[in-house]
């Protein structure tokens, strides 16, 4: 991330209120929960990939 897009982000930020950033906390750790489950489920279950280029 550039400083443009930091110093972006912190003017949005200082913007809101406690209510409003801590809803977007929640979702944005909804979010990096079910991307950590897809990737978990990917490692599991790569082997059943059907483009799996073992040899």
């Amino acid at each position: 991330m550039n400083n443009m897009d930091m110093n972006s982000l912190m003017n949005m930020l200082s913007k809101m209120d406690k209510k409003q950033l801590e809803e977007g906390l929640k979702q944005a750790q909804a979010i990096l929960n079910s991307k950590n489950m897809n990737n978990n489920n990917c490692s599991n279950n790569c082997n059943n990939r059907p483009n799996n280029n073992k040899s």
